[in-house]
């Protein structure tokens, strides 16, 4: 099986991106700000699966200046999600990380222990889940996939505790 671990390459440029954003902020009524764009930008930047405290934390840091509101942070995430501009993987109570979905398709290994998010892509998966759709005679719009379990970092804690 081929798998490729790596960083996952963007699919759209930052400037389409933010013409997007501006647009589906004028069709639900919103103001476009600087707060809202560094949330977008900041997604757009990151390696990392951010949950909204994460991304207030990273946008104080990086644009103190800014005094952007975690209300604001929470309310862009859930209009840009319903959206599809952004992804989300759902970690029960712990909540929800984000990614941008601006991304090519890939998929993800959890660790159960410290929460690190992996990103691979494997063709044998991809071609399979298309052979299946097709035997089922289903259409596909959308999938994903995540496997949970322990990373390497943390099973070699564990033999050493």
């Amino acid at each position: 099986m081929e798998t490729h671990s790596h960083f996952t390459e963007r699919t759209v440029e930052y400037t389409k991106l933010l013409s997007d954003f501006k647009q589906l902020l004028k069709e639900n009524a919103l103001k476009f700000t600087i707060q809202r764009e560094v949330i977008l930008e900041t997604l757009y930047n990151s390696d990392e699966h951010l949950n909204p405290e994460d991304l207030h934390k990273l946008i104080q840091k990086e644009h103190p200046e800014l005094n952007t509101g975690i209300a604001t942070v929470y309310r862009t995430l859930s209009m840009l999600e319903e959206n599809n501009m952004v992804t989300s993987l759902s970690f029960g109570a712990q909540g929800k990380k984000y990614e941008l979905g601006a991304k090519d398709h890939h998929d993800h290994l959890i660790c159960t222990q410290c929460g690190a998010i992996s990103e691979f892509v494997c063709e044998e998966i991809e071609a399979r889940q298309e052979k299946i759709a097709l035997d089922f005679d289903f259409k596909i719009s959308d999938h994903s996939m995540q496997i949970y379990g322990i990373c390497k970092t943390c099973q070699t804690k564990n033999k050493d505790s």
